[in-house]
């Protein structure tokens, strides 16, 4: 199986996390709170998920490490690939899995205002790749579980695969908010 080093994990996630903030930045301020249908989130909404999901998955590297291992255990098993993950990821959500509990946004109002919203989200993000790059050895990565709400017990390297394909996941929904499809004729 072919891993991310920690050096290439933390590049491909401060890649996904830049591509997410320039899209997010090119919304215009009312785009951005509104929503695109009853059921999907508008692209506020979205920022503020991986902003509570970016924040809760920092735990798991500046949480003492007695602690992170109390809570999630120590896995038996080896790391799953990036594509492994991803792929695990997207059966859970094909089943049906979605957002649930603190990770599902309250509804914004334009009032919360864009650029505070993208503040929020750039803490987080260099929150969670500092957390990344000053608490954790490549060892590490593969010696402590976490719990995840849709994927279960997961290595700290999977949690940080997880990172970079969700930021992605939410890149790829609010470019179809913004550049929705043209309606057919």
């Amino acid at each position: 199986m072919q891993y991310l080093s920690k050096d290439q994990i933390i590049n491909a996630t401060v890649q996904s996390f830049a591509a997410f903030t320039a899209a997010c930045a090119a919304a215009d301020e009312a785009h951005c709170f509104k929503r695109p249908a009853a059921e999907k989130w508008s692209v506020a909404e979205n920022i503020q998920h991986l902003i509570v999901s970016t924040n809760t998955s920092k735990l798991a590297f500046t949480l003492p490490a007695f602690l992170v291992r109390w809570i999630g255990g120590t896995p038996n098993r080896d790391s799953k690939s990036y594509e492994a993950l991803v792929d695990k990821y997207k059966e859970k959500l094909a089943a049906g899995g979605k957002a649930s509990g603190r990770f599902i946004p309250k509804p914004m109002d334009i009032k919360c205002g864009k650029e505070k919203l993208l503040q929020n989200w750039q803490k987080a993000a260099g929150q969670f790749i500092a957390a990344v790059k000053n608490n954790s050895s490549e060892s590490k990565l593969d010696d402590y579980l976490v719990r995840h709400p849709l994927l279960g017990r997961i290595t700290l390297r999977e949690l940080c695969y997880f990172t970079i394909y969700h930021t992605e996941h939410h890149l790829n929904i609010i470019q179809g908010i913004l550049n929705p499809p043209p309606l057919n004729s």
